[in-house]
C-alpha cells in the first residue's frame, strides 16, 4: 500500500511536471493559482483580487461597459426616475453574470490532473478500491478554447446586464413622459374647454333671442363633447403610465413634476449590440476551438493506482476519425467568418438605427419650434377675431374656428416636445448610457 501511496504521488508530481512543459499553463488565470499555491507560508503576501475583479481587470469588453457615463443630468428629473427604478430592480441578468463567472473560474483550473476514486466488487465478493489519475498533456487547444470560451460567456453575461438595465430606464422615461404628456394635455384641454363653455353659453343666448340658428349650437355642444372626451382620455392614460411606474420603482413618482430633458448624440458610446456581437464573436471562435480539438486525437497521462495498477501515455479522441472528418474541420473554420460577418451585420444595424433617430429628433425639434411659431401666430389671429367679434364684425362661430385652430398648433406643439424626448430615450439606449456603468 505504501508503494502504491508513492506512485501515485510520483505519478501526480509526473504529470504536473508534464503539463507544464506541454500545455498552457502559463495563461492568466492558471499561473497566478501555481505561484501562490508553492509561495512560502511566511513570505509576505499580496491581497490577491478575487477572480471575477482578474476578469474585469483583463477584459476590455467589461471595462468599457464599466467606463461609460450616463446622459442623464445629476438630480434632474429623468435621474430621479433613473434611480427610483434602479433601485427596485431584481436584477435577474446579474444573477447570471455571476453564473458565468464561477463557470468561468472552474473552467480555469481545467488544466490540472483529474483524480478520483475507483471502486468496483471483485468476482471473490470482496471491494477493490483504486486511484484514477488523469493530466491530459496535449489536446490540440481544447482546454484553453473552454477557457476562453468561459471568459467569453461572463462578457456577454455582463453586456446583457447593461442591456436589461438601460432598457429598464429607457421604459421607466418613456412611461414619465407619456404621463407628463397627457398631464400638460388635460391642462390645455381644462382652458378649451371653459372658454369653448363661454362660446356655447354665447350661442345660447343668441338662440333664445333668436338671433342665431339651433345648428349653430348643437355644433358647439358636438365639440364640447369631443373636448370632454379627450380631456378624459388624457387624465385616464396619465394614471395609467403612474400607475405603472410606480410599480416598477421603489417610491411613488406621481409628485414628480417636469420634463426629462437631456442631450445625447449618435457618438456617445459604442452601441451595445455591437459590443454583446464583438462578446459573441470570440465566444463563437472559443467555441470553434473546442469543437475542432474534439475532432483529432490528444496525449494523456494516468491510469490507475492500486491493486492492478495501470499507469501510462494514452492517445484518445472523443470521436473516431472518419471519411466526413476533413469536411466537419472545414465547417468549424467557417465559425469565425460567420461570427464576424454577425459583427458587421450588428454594425450596420447599429448605425442605421443612430442615424435614423438623429435625423429624426433634428425633425421633430425643428417642427416643433415651428408649432411654437404658429401657434402664436394662431392667437394673434384669435385676439384680432375676438376683437372684431365684440366690436360686431365677426360671428361666434368665426371666433370658434380660429380659437380651434389656436388650440390645435398648441397640442401639435406639446406632442412634437415630448417627441422629441422619447426619441433621445430611445438614442440613449441603443448606446448604453442611461445609467453609470460602474454602478451597474
Amino acid at each position: 500500500m505504501g508503494q502504491s501511496v508513492k506512485g501515485a504521488g510520483g505519478m501526480c508530481v509526473l504529470a504536473l511536471a508534464l503539463s507544464g512543459c506541454m500545455s498552457d499553463i502559463g495563461e492568466r488565470y492558471a499561473s497566478a493559482d501555481l505561484v501562490t499555491r508553492f509561495r512560502l507560508p511566511g513570505a509576505s503576501q499580496a491581497i490577491r483580487p478575487t477572480y471575477a475583479e482578474t476578469i474585469t481587470a483583463d477584459s476590455p469588453i467589461i471595462q468599457g461597459l464599466a467606463m461609460r457615463t450616463s446622459v442623464l443630468p445629476a438630480n434632474s428629473v429623468a435621474a430621479t426616475v433613473a434611480s427610483s427604478v434602479l433601485a427596485a430592480n431584481s436584477r435577474t441578468a446579474e444573477s447570471e453574470v455571476r453564473a458565468a463567472t464561477l463557470r468561468s473560474e472552474a473552467a480555469s483550473k481545467n488544466w490540472l490532473p483529474k483524480i478520483g476514486p475507483q471502486i468496483s466488487l471483485t468476482s471473490l465478493g470482496s471491494l477493490a478500491a483504486n486511484l484514477v489519475v488523469d493530466q491530459v498533456l496535449f489536446d490540440n487547444g481544447r482546454r484553453a478554447g473552454e477557457r476562453a470560451f468561459a471568459v467569453a460567456d461572463v462578457e456577454v453575461a455582463a453586456v446583457s446586464l447593461a442591456q436589461d438595465t438601460n432598457d429598464r430606464v429607457a421604459t421607466a422615461l418613456k412611461l414619465y413622459t407619456t404621463a407628463a404628456q397627457a398631464r400638460e394635455n388635460a391642462a390645455l384641454d381644462v382652458v378649451t374647454l371653459k372658454d369653448m363653455t363661454h362660446f356655447e353659453w354665447v350661442m345660447q343666448e343668441r338662440v333664445k333671442g333668436g338671433v342665431s340658428d339651433m345648428s349653430d349650437l348643437t355644433v358647439l355642444r358636438q365639440k364640447l363633447a369631443e373636448i370632454r372626451a379627450r380631456y378624459e382620455a388624457s387624465i385616464e392614460r396619465e394614471a395609467t403610465s403612474i400607475s405603472e411606474l410606480n410599480a416598477m420603482s421603489i417610491a411613488p413618482l406621481g409628485d414628480l413634476r417636469g420634463i426629462p430633458e437631456f442631450h445625447v448624440n449618435a457618438f456617445a458610446a459604442e452601441p451595445l449590440i455591437v459590443v454583446r456581437a464583438q462578446a459573441e464573436k470570440i465566444r463563437a471562435i472559443a467555441s470553434a476551438k473546442v469543437n475542432r480539438a474534439s475532432l483529432l486525437p490528444g496525449l494523456s497521462a494516468g491510469g490507475t493506482i492500486g491493486k492492478g495498477s495501470n499507469l501510462g501515455l494514452h492517445v484518445k479522441s472523443d470521436s473516431l476519425l472518419g471519411f466526413g472528418t476533413g469536411a466537419s474541420l472545414e465547417a468549424v473554420k467557417m465559425a469565425e467568418e460567420t461570427a464576424t460577418r454577425k459583427l458587421h451585420q450588428s454594425t450596420e444595424d447599429a448605425n442605421r438605427d443612430l442615424r435614423r433617430l438623429e435625423k429624426q429628433i433634428s425633425a421633430k425639434a425643428r417642427q416643433a419650434a415651428e408649432a411654437t411659431t404658429l401657434a402664436a401666430q394662431a392667437k394673434r389671429n384669435l385676439d384680432i377675431f375676438q376683437a372684431q367679434y365684440d366690436a360686431g364684425q365677426r360671428q361666434v362661430m368665426d371666433v370658434v374656428g380660429v380659437y380651434e385652430t389656436y388650440t390645435r398648433q398648441q397640442q401639435a406643439q406639446v406632442a412634437l416636445k415630448y417627441d422629441v424626448v422619447k426619441l433621445r430615450v430611445e438614442m440613449a439606449r441603443i448606446q448604453g448610457v442611461l445609467a453609470d456603468g460602474s454602478a451597474i
